[in-house]
């Protein structure tokens, strides 16, 4: 029932949504067919330039911060799972970011990006490097900051998978490998990664579709900025729905872009799915 309720439901509505005029603000909504999935591909329509532009978006984002979202917190994770002095202080200090808001992390992160007034400008001023960078205002920069906020935000949580991870791995392992010789660079490779090859594709599926998702750093930290190169495919369709009212053509680009991240997925399991040797 609740599979029923929360999952099969919606995404039959979002189909019949999709193939109508729903014009919130109009009584009658005519059905279309498969006009509005053909404005998304014709390069006449309106919103076509909108539409690709905020795909654009959406793939630049993605390509640049996953493999910081994967690299970085398993680095993390193989520190934190060393023994020494205040490693418990050190994991919830670098898991902590992620406990707060999008909200809190946008406005946060935008007043301290300001180019003229924000705290980053001043403390490169402090050290001799320029304290002009436009750090919301124009690309590259605008990337760099969405980028990086979001792996120092949401490091934490994938660097606790690893650490799970981890810890499932026999340390028999690792005394065996040392006792045949083997360096530090050969555990990881013949070890470390093997086993957490199931981790892996977890983090790496739930990372893509996170990033393709993005919307609330961008609304809040660059406002769509410069021009609306930031605008991501989310955003476009929260503005075709709420503020175009146009229900009908929000929930085609819905199921297009969740046929293309399912598709995504699949390949992803398709090729790295683990498998028992």
């Amino acid at each position: 029932m609740l599979f029923l309720g929360f999952g099969l439901l919606p995404i039959l509505f979002g189909l019949w949504l999709s193939v109508h005029q729903w014009d919130l603000q109009l009584p009658h909504r005519p059905f279309v067919g498969l006009d509005n999935y053909r404005d998304l591909f014709d390069r006449e329509s309106a919103d076509y330039a909108d539409w690709w532009a905020s795909v654009r978006a959406t793939t630049v984002f993605t390509v640049l911060s996953v493999p910081l979202l994967v690299v970085v917190p398993l680095g993390l994770a193989l520190l934190l799972n060393e023994k020494f002095s205040g490693r418990t202080f050190f994991r919830a200090v670098y898991f902590a970011p992620y406990v707060l808001g999008v909200a809190v992390i946008g406005l946060l992160w935008r007043f301290l990006l300001d180019a003229n007034l924000g705290l980053v400008n001043h403390l490169l001023a402090t050290v001799g490097l320029p304290a002009d960078t436009p750090w919301v205002t124009d690309v590259p920069w605008a990337w760099v900051s969405l980028v990086g906020v979001t792996v120092w935000w949401t490091s934490g949580f994938n660097a606790v998978i690893y650490l799970a991870g981890l810890q499932d791995i026999p340390a028999e392992l690792y005394e065996a490998a040392k006792v045949d010789g083997a360096g530090g660079w050969d555990r990881f490779r013949n070890i470390t990664l093997p086993g957490l090859r199931p981790v892996l594709l977890f983090v790496l599926t739930t990372t893509i579709l996170a990033s393709a998702n993005v919307f609330g750093q961008a609304y809040l930290i660059t406002q769509g900025a410069p021009g609306q190169q930031t605008r991501t495919v989310v955003w476009r369709i929260v503005d075709e729905g709420l503020r175009d009212n146009d229900a009908g053509k929000a929930a085609a680009m819905s199921i297009l872009f969740a046929l293309a991240l399912a598709v995504i997925s699949i390949v992803n399991f398709r090729f790295f799915r683990y498998r028992e040797d």
